[in-house]
């Protein structure tokens, strides 16, 4: 990577983890900084697409039905192109060319008009496939946006997340402004109430309602997305488990708590539990298989892939770590 990060860069990013849409002058408080050094830095980052704020979504709205883990066997020499090729359709989340188990790597979400045989049936027949694997995802135990890079004391996690307001349980009715709305955010999870009600039409008040009614019911999640090399993180791997049917859901969660943990998934396949997961280095993914998952019971075995290069992540493009447009 030709960019780097310096401890300064790496605080913002801990602190927009923890609250994506703090206001500058709450960012340079808590870190210490002028209102100007936290803006400069933020835009520096943003402009050079390594970093930027989006709005999760719950999977009812990003498509039909929960998401399914693509495991793909390529022609030698074919990977890189079939990755490329998964990169483009508009179904596929997150897709990485990767070593062990496949050389291929993908999750994809069938959206609310697609005809799911036909989907799954596209990937076989790309160019260069050789065989496929398909498991579907049952539940997310835990996901991205609930991963924090270990930088802030106690005391700073605190300060911003001092506003944090109760969430919302009642269910919320999306007409065409607060679909727009939830466009907007999805794009830009920082976006102001004056932008929002800019770019729609409307006014302050009625921006600002429909921001915190999708925002306090979690119907978007604010998060950072930025490439893990960045962090310090060299090494990515998805391990799949098998885990005997008692011990399902105790793994799951123990893993999601695990401090590697960015993607827990419950499957239905031939493995059972899938960890995605970030690491310092080598000794961090052995110290996970030879030691945290020994001191699981019901792990009867697993399988890992180790991550060349991401392509695609939460529905956004890669190259080179940088985000697409």
């Amino acid at each position: 990577m030709s960019e780097s990060l310096d401890a300064e860069d790496l605080d913002l990013v801990a602190a927009l983890q923890v609250a994506p849409r703090a206001p500058l002058s709450r960012l340079s408080e808590v870190l210490g900084w002028s209102s100007s050094t936290v803006s400069r830095r933020l835009a520096r980052l943003e402009s050079a697409r390594l970093l930027r704020v989006i709005g999760q979504l719950d999977w009812p709205i990003t498509g039909r039905g929960n998401p399914w883990h693509v495991w793909v066997d390529t022609a030698p020499g074919e990977s890189d192109k079939v990755a490329s090729a998964l990169a483009e359709l508009p179904q596929t989340q997150f897709v990485a060319t990767t070593t062990g188990r496949a050389d291929v790597f993908c999750t994809m979400q069938p959206g609310h008009d697609d005809d799911l045989p036909a989907l799954l049936d596209r990937v076989p027949s790309l160019d260069g496939v050789r065989s496929t694997h398909t498991e579907l995802v049952l539940r997310g135990v835990t996901k991205a946006d609930s991963w924090r890079l270990p930088r802030l004391t106690d005391e700073q996690v605190s300060a911003l997340t001092t506003d944090n307001v109760d969430k919302l349980d009642e269910p919320l009715e999306l007409d065409d402004d607060m679909w727009a709305t939830l466009r907007l955010l999805r794009g830009n999870g920082r976006m102001s109430t004056a932008q929002v009600a800019r770019e729609l039409g409307v006014g302050q008040s009625t921006a600002y309602r429909m921001v915190q009614a999708l925002l306090r019911r979690g119907i978007v999640r604010p998060r950072v997305e930025i490439e893990p090399n960045f962090l310090g993180y060299s090494l990515e791997a998805i391990v799949a488990l098998t885990v005997t049917p008692p011990a399902i859901k105790p793994v799951a969660e123990a893993l999601a708590d695990h401090r590697s943990a960015r993607y827990v998934t419950i499957v239905a396949g031939s493995s059972s539990v899938v960890h995605h997961g970030i690491f310092e280095d080598e000794d961090a993914l052995a110290e996970l298989l030879t030691v945290d998952l020994a001191d699981l019971p019901g792990v009867a075995s697993f399988d890992v892939s180790v991550v060349r290069e991401v392509r695609k992540r939460y529905w956004l493009g890669r190259a080179e770590g940088r985000l697409d447009d």
